[in-house]
């Protein structure tokens, strides 16, 4: 399946632990994104936090503790944060796992550090937690609208974790998640524009059931767009949704955005979503929930698909230029004089075709129409020294290549005319001969009879 090429080439995705034989695939995730075992030895571009201060290659960061980056809301003595679920976003070609997503608790709006701190907060903890296991795949972070809008102040948090975790920008995508609506337009695009400035890969999720503007997709120009859950649940089962769903994947290839299907439960689902032409997608059906990245595990199980029932059809016989018979040709100008005479010296013909100087049917003279006119009252008089083609048919013509079924239909098209001959034609629609009906029933009977035996 081809995808559409975002800004940023889409390159292969190495393997987390356990390297898959071959070359790797080709995925929409940075090769450079994938790390190997253990804090690298690198000198980064830029820092997110200040612009300006740099990455050291000193040695490896230090582990992250619990108690210097607490969630937001949370209190000495309270419960901690849920447990992060991480689910592998899984290439269906493939069957890699080509980025890991990972969710974890967020925090409430009316944290102490405000709406823009506790917009990251649930980014910084999955940002944690995947550090914590040792994620070594590209990471799918959700983000608040409302904290992209608010600028470079609220993501400093964010920053920071991305320093301690010695991740680079390039190796984490960032969903916008929530309602845009109150936030100023302006602004979220600006936010956007600066993460994507420092590195991010940029992403909308919930699309498709969320109040977001389309025309914002195409403004912001997404890396990524993921549908809502509950239209990847809901459309195979509705067309109205199927339809939905199949209008964001024609609209995310026009933005030049891959397309992410989560929360896929069943194998009807997972058909529905080849038959979108999604090929990213995670979901229970593919991963267990209890799922780890430091299992060491890049490939999952996709089920294989189904292979569409092959409709039960009758077959449409030969084709009619194995019941082909020599045609009697006249010349389009010939009297009805010369008909009559042709069709006197031979009983056995039943029809004379009129064509012009290269070979193409002009017209159709039954035998027993034409006779019978002429040997009617004054009918020799008026016609036999006149052009034949005043009494001729429009000629019945069928391909070289029709077979029988289809010429009976076209057979049929005239009930005054069922059993007139028909005139087969090659490629540049020069008279080959004539096939009858008669022998167009014979073998349709036969291709009845086939199944009984």
């Amino acid at each position: 399946m081809s995808l559409p090429s975002p800004p940023t080439a889409p390159l292969a995705a190495a393997s987390q632990r356990t390297p898959a034989s071959g070359p790797a695939p080709a995925t929409p995730f940075p090769r450079d994104s994938v790390r190997e075992h253990g804090p690298a030895d690198m000198t980064g571009d830029h820092d997110p936090a200040t612009m300006v201060r740099r990455y050291t290659p000193a040695a490896a960061a230090p582990p992250y503790d619990q108690r210097v980056y607490p969630p937001e809301g949370h209190q000495p003595g309270l419960p901690g944060p849920a447990t992060p679920r991480f689910l592998p976003v899984v290439d269906l070609d493939t069957g890699g796992a080509v980025a890991i997503e990972v969710t974890a608790e967020r925090a409430s709006s009316g944290g102490p550090g405000g709406p823009g701190v506790a917009g990251v907060a649930g980014t910084v903890n999955g940002l944690l937690a995947a550090a914590r296991e040792e994620a070594l795949l590209p990471l799918v972070l959700p983000i608040s609208a409302a904290a992209v809008a608010g600028g470079t102040a609220g993501l400093a948090p964010l920053h920071e974790a991305m320093r301690v975790c010695n991740r680079r920008p390039r190796e984490v995508i960032l969903v916008i998640e929530g309602d845009p609506g109150p936030v100023e337009r302006t602004a979220l695009l600006s936010g956007i524009d600066g993460l994507r400035a420092v590195g991010y890969l940029i992403a909308f999720g919930g699309v498709g059931t969320t109040a977001l503007p389309l025309d914002l997709l195409a403004d912001a120009s997404p890396y990524v767009i993921a549908l809502s859950s509950d239209l990847v649940r809901r459309g195979p089962r509705d067309p109205r949704r199927g339809a939905l769903a199949e209008s964001l994947v024609r609209l995310a290839r026009g933005v030049g955005a891959h397309v992410l299907a989560p929360g896929v439960r069943d194998e009807t689902e997972l058909a529905a979503i080849r038959g979108w032409g999604i090929r990213l997608t995670q979901g229970p059906l593919l991963a267990p929930s209890d799922w780890r990245p430091s299992h060491g595990y890049n490939r999952v199980h996709v089920p294989l698909p189904v292979p569409e029932a092959a409709a039960v059809t009758a077959s449409l016989g030969p084709r009619v230029q194995e019941l082909l018979l020599p045609a009697v040709t006249l010349p389009a100008g010939s009297t009805a004089e010369e008909v009559v005479a042709v069709l006197s010296a031979e009983p056995s013909i039943t029809s004379v075709i009129l064509v012009d100087e290269y070979q193409r049917p002009q017209g159709s003279i039954d035998r027993s129409r034409f006779l019978l006119f002429m040997a009617g009252a004054y009918g020799h008089a008026l016609h036999a020294k006149k052009s034949a083609a005043r009494l001729a048919d429009t000629a019945k013509i069928v391909a070289k290549t029709t077979p029988v079924i289809a010429a009976m239909q076209v057979a049929g098209q005239d009930n005054a005319r069922v059993y007139d001959d028909l005139v087969v034609v090659d490629e540049v629609g020069r008279c080959m001969g004539v096939v009858r009906v008669g022998d167009l029933l014979r073998h349709a009977a036969a291709l009845q009879a086939q199944p009984a035996r």
